[in-house]
């Protein structure tokens, strides 16, 4: 069995999808991987990605958030 640890967990506020975001360790060895579970009412989509994607992924919407003005979540518009 993998070991999996969480790392964060949030609900989008329009939409309502449930965002699981996990560590996963695999007992044969190897880097890391970050699983992102979306759910949405009884459907699933599982990514599991290695650091380099990871992080591409997260600078690109990093950089999508700061062009529309930065606003965290729950803020007004």
């Amino acid at each position: 069995m993998p070991e999996i640890t969480g790392v964060d967990r949030f609900t989008v506020p329009l939409g309502g999808q449930d965002i699981e975001l996990q560590q996963v360790v695999h007992d044969a060895g190897g880097m890391p991987f970050l699983r992102i579970r979306v759910r949405e009412r009884a459907r699933f989509t599982i990514f599991d990605v290695d650091p380099a994607t990871a992080r591409r992924w997260a600078e690109s919407m990093l950089r999508w958030a700061d062009a529309q003005g930065g606003a965290e979540a729950g803020d007004p518009p």
